[in-house]
């Protein structure tokens, strides 16, 4: 299984003048899109008892993702308030004491045999303790298990800059994958070219860094020249959850082409990094094209 450890919340979308509540969280949608392709996936993230927690639930469920790993708490769901200007997402989190912020290293369970690859990030990497929590289990665990990172930056979101870039830094360099947005380079390297930007975070350790910028599609940058692949034309209702399903779409193809593991990545080729930047491309066009974070299921997708 993939293993996805990360925040869980519930988005409040703008409609009709209020708001609607809808399961969300950046490592949680990856989870759920993994889930909806068919992928065997496992989710790590503390779920609240209130209401809200089985909300989070029953999506899991739907899509066959195993959450034995997930612990029950009283303490509260996070909240995340969205605007949407031109279709673009912005947010403003209400997470202080919540069910995952408070997820301490003590915390982090033994990982079961089935567990063979590790995906993580988003908003869980910024607070102590799950931030520190989630750094624990990449360093126990990425000397073995092939780790993707995506630390999806909200700079609104982070108290300390300088020390929040010291924990990328420290995390990057046990990634084995690595996948950010134009705004997110252009944050970790003010005023710097993308391109130099992401050559930089490859300089640090991974085997990948994927570079991805909506309608200008997505670059891979490796061991060799870069590799391309456009976004798929189509008609663009929001953009919630399209980096987390493009995730998704990177990780299933690495599986099904039978390099999601250190040696696989270590030895990947041009083709294979070209075919799961496509499905990564083709699985979010889909997300986008309907409200909110609605990954695509297996039949969904292009032959």
């Amino acid at each position: 299984m993939i293993l996805c450890a990360g925040e869980s919340l519930i988005d409040m979308v703008p409609e009709d003048g209020s708001f609607r509540p809808l399961a969300g969280g950046s490592v949680y949608n990856t989870a759920i899109a993994l889930g909806r392709l068919g992928e065997s996936v496992s989710y790590l993230w503390p779920i609240s008892r209130d209401a809200f927690g089985d909300m989070l639930l029953r999506p899991l469920a739907e899509a066959g993702v195993d959450t034995d790993l997930c612990p029950r708490t009283d303490r509260l769901t996070t909240l995340a308030l969205v605007t949407l200007t031109g279709g673009e997402a912005r947010y403003s989190f209400y997470d202080e004491g919540s069910a995952g912020r408070m997820l301490a290293p003590e915390d982090i369970p033994t990982l079961p045999d089935a567990i063979d690859a590790l995906f993580a990030g988003g908003i869980s990497l910024v607070p102590d303790p799950c931030g520190a929590a989630v750094e624990s289990l990449i360093v126990r665990e990425g000397g073995r298990l092939p780790v993707m990172l995506d630390p999806n930056i909200r700079p609104f979101f982070i108290p300390d800059a300088d020390a929040y870039r010291a924990r990328l830094a420290r995390l990057i360099a046990r990634s084995d994958i690595v996948k950010l947005s134009g705004d997110d380079l252009e944050w970790l390297y003010p005023g710097l070219p993308l391109e130099d930007a992401a050559r930089r975070v490859l300089a640090q350790g991974p085997r990948l860094v994927l570079q991805t910028g909506g309608a200008a599609g997505a670059r891979a940058h490796w061991a060799g020249d870069p590799v391309a692949a456009p976004a798929i034309r189509t008609t663009v209702a929001d953009t919630i959850g399209a980096g987390d399903t493009f995730n998704a779409g990177v990780l299933a193809s690495l599986r099904r082409q039978g390099v999601l593991t250190k040696a696989g990545l270590a030895a990947i080729t041009r083709d294979q990094i070209a075919a799961a930047l496509t499905l990564g491309a083709r699985a979010a066009a889909i997300t986008v094209s309907r409200p909110g974070a609605n990954p695509p299921w297996a039949h969904e997708m292009p032959a």
